[in-house]
């Protein structure tokens, strides 16, 4: 359900009977006037033994029998915890209906403790559900009469802040305010608190009975059977708002869905061919090309895009634009549509990937927009290779035409095929599409175990695969590394003891592989083993693991495993940084930007770059100033402030391209933290360095 769509039940549908649970009395049973004789019923302790009655008005008038709940004598607080069902059925009721509740008590004979009336719909003619807080009327009976004498309802001009979290819990128990574990246990003990010292402010000078209500999926909207007239004489006389139900809304009006089909008939085929769009209607339809893929065209603007269909056919723009205003069920209006973009001006290979978005269902326009990507290069595919493999999920069938071109794609490049190796493999733990990414796993898999060796030496299908399936058995080796070392106590020296330990000794076998491995992070250096005494533990609440491993061309890499959060967060951002990297390049901007590689391995797990730093403050209680610490790591007598003048446009280019990437990711945690610092710091240079240049 979109946030715009408000779903609900019809209370003339449901046909069910009314349902609603008494839970408790809350306060302290007022004391007796007189001492109680021996045969009145009293129990042995003293306590009072209480039963509610309970009743429907429809209209003011009783609607059935009352319904009476068991003897509850266990004492204050009286919990009955019974469920009441009524004869009445939910399509029985009207907009009066209420519910009437008196407590009785049998221990002073027939005692009446109060009651209480609660209208079963609220102002805008929607039911009442979940727990419901009615404060007695003490002595009194419970009024059914419209309206009644002994509202539930607190005032409210006495409502206070306990009134106020309950109507706040009520929601969260239906479901409306989302649930954080941590901060709910927090919220739930200080409303204890506030309990007790209201309580004691105040005293327990009223009763209240908790109802609870039964709950719906949806919400349920107050309609009687068959017409709903509405009489005018209460609208005439009090001038109040009505708000009246149109089943209308949502639908499709007949007039304008019968203009449109006479607009685009094919028979207009012939003269829109040569119809060119007035000077306004250009900057309308310039103005359409540029809204973002996420906007949704209005009918005036599908209009004016089919109208000129045939002139637009040589801007590569208005391709994704005009596929958007087709209406897809009109066979003939389809039919024409894939024609046209088989003529149309080839997209940009960005642009495909929109036609890709679950928007467009049509098999005819995804395969076109496969036949365009293959027009792409590696690295460029590369770049939007987790958004591809996203896009299987909107495929119509398992072995699509998107499917099978990945898969082809990745044969000829096995850092291609590592990283959609490892993208589809943790999309399994999906249970909706599992059947789908493992399908396209196997094609992968069955491809890649048939190709034969490289002409110029490269390794065969089966060691290329078997090399891929071992990164997966690394993992799964270090996530049992950074359990068994979380569950030893003691600081984080400790643990780093532990982990070089189990390096050592039991785990010694990952100091040294069989076979080289290909590193999950870069496909392309081959890894051979974990060096012990250089491998360590953040000081964190998750304990990442800082590896150290080295590869067979006699160096190393240094990677972070992290098990306990969810690394695809991280891989989204870095991988919108490096795209807009490469999008700056292409317009002759380097920026020095250097992302560190990330890879999701699971749900909750997987490996980042490790990049050897030194954080701002470090810097400034060492050497006081920026400027210091460049001078001291990159000297030029000659250069400005005495720094190199790489090192300076390095550190000023890249910290303003960082600040605005990450004011536009919207990025505000440690993922990029103290950008915005560094930026001011980096704009302060570039004008003092242009006032001595000039």
């Amino acid at each position: 359900m979109t946030g715009n769509e408000f779903r609900f039940f019809l209370s003339c549908d449901i046909n069910l009977p009314v349902t609603f649970r008494i839970e408790r009395l809350e306060g302290n049973l007022p004391l007796p006037e007189s001492p109680r004789s021996e045969n009145n019923g009293s129990t042995e302790d003293g306590t009072g033994e209480l039963y509610v009655e309970c009743a429907l008005y429809i209209d003011g008038a009783p609607f059935g029998l009352p319904t009476r709940t068991r003897l509850e004598s266990s004492g204050p607080s009286y919990c009955w915890n019974e469920l009441i069902t009524l004869t009445a059925k939910y399509r029985d009721l009207t907009a009066q209906s209420q519910l009437t509740f008196t407590v009785w008590d049998l221990s002073h004979g027939e005692g009446l403790i109060g009651g209480a009336t609660i209208v079963l719909f609220n102002n805008k003619k929607q039911l009442k559900t979940g727990k419901q807080k009615l404060r007695l009327w003490a002595g009194k009976e419970a009024d059914g009469t419209f309206p009644t004498s002994t509202p539930g309802k607190v005032p409210r001009h006495e409502r206070g802040e306990l009134e106020r979290l309950e109507k706040l819990v009520n929601k969260y128990e239906r479901g409306q305010i989302q649930r954080v574990d941590w901060l709910d246990r927090l919220t739930f003990k200080t409303m204890d608190k506030i309990k007790e010292h209201e309580s004691l402010n105040n005293g327990s000078s009223h009763l209240y009975l908790v109802v609870d209500f039964c709950s719906f999926e949806h919400r349920v909207v107050f309609q009687e059977s068959g017409a709903n007239f509405l009489l005018p004489s209460p609208i005439a006389s009090t001038n109040d708002i009505v708000i009246v139900w149109d089943p209308e809304v949502g639908k499709i009006n007949p007039s304008e869905h019968k203009q449109l089909k006479l607009a685009r008939s094919l028979t207009r085929g012939v003269i829109d061919r040569d119809l060119k769009p007035s000077s306004n209607e250009r900057k309308s339809i310039q103005k359409i090309l540029k809204h973002p893929p996420t906007r949704t065209l209005s009918g005036d603007e599908r209009q004016l895009l089919w109208k000129f269909r045939f002139s637009l056919m040589s801007e590569k723009r208005a391709l994704t634009k005009f596929l958007r205003c087709v209406e897809w069920s009109d066979v003939q209006e389809a039919k024409q549509a894939l024609d046209l973009m088989g003529k149309w001006e080839m997209i940009d290979v960005c642009d495909a990937l929109e036609l890709l978005s679950p928007v467009f269902e049509s098999e005819e326009v995804r395969a076109y927009a496969v036949s365009v990507l293959e027009r792409a290069d590696d690295e460029e595919l590369q770049c939007y290779l987790l958004q591809l493999v996203q896009a299987l999920r909107f495929e119509r069938s398992d072995k699509s035409r998107l499917s099978q071109f990945l898969v082809q794609r990745a044969l000829s490049n096995i850092e291609l095929a590592s990283f959609l190796r490892w993208y589809v493999a943790v999309e399994l733990y999906d249970p909706a599409y599992a059947k789908r990414f493992y399908c396209t796993y196997e094609i992968l898999e069955e491809n890649m175990m048939k190709m034969g060796a490289g002409a110029n030496g490269e390794e065969d299908g089966f060691k290329r695969w078997q090399s891929l399936v071992r990164q997966t058995e690394l993992t799964a080796q270090l996530c049992s590394i950074t359990r068994d070392v979380r569950n030893v106590r003691g600081n984080t020296q400790k643990k780093i003891e532990k982990l070089r330990q189990l390096l050592s000794g039991l785990l010694s076998e990952l100091t040294y592989f069989d076979e080289p491995i290909r590193s999950p992070l870069t496909p392309g250096v081959l890894i051979t083993g974990i060096v012990p005494s250089e491998s360590s533990i953040f000081k964190s609440a998750l304990h990442p693991l800082r590896l150290t491993f080295k590869t067979a061309n006699g160096g190393n890499c240094k990677i972070i495993f992290k098990k306990g959060d969810d690394i695809r967060q991280d891989q989204l951002v870095v991988q919108m940084v490096s795209l807009m990297d490469r999008l700056l390049k292409l317009e002759n901007l380097d920026l020095h930007l250097t992302p560190y590689k990330v890879l999701a391995t699971g749900q909750d797990e997987g490996m980042l770059e490790f990049i050897p730093s030194r954080s701002l403050a470090q810097i400034l209680s060492e050497h006081r100033s920026i400027i210091s610490y460049l001078q001291n790591f990159h000297p030029d007598d000659h250069g400005p402030f005495g720094i190199t003048a790489t090192c300076l446009e390095t550190f000023i280019k890249s910290c303003a391209g960082y600040s605005v990437i990450t004011y536009i990711l919207g990025i505000g945690d440690s993922l990029f933290g103290g950008c915005l610092v560094i930026c001011l710091y980096s704009l302060i240079f570039l004008l003092v360095i242009n006032f001595f240049i000039d």
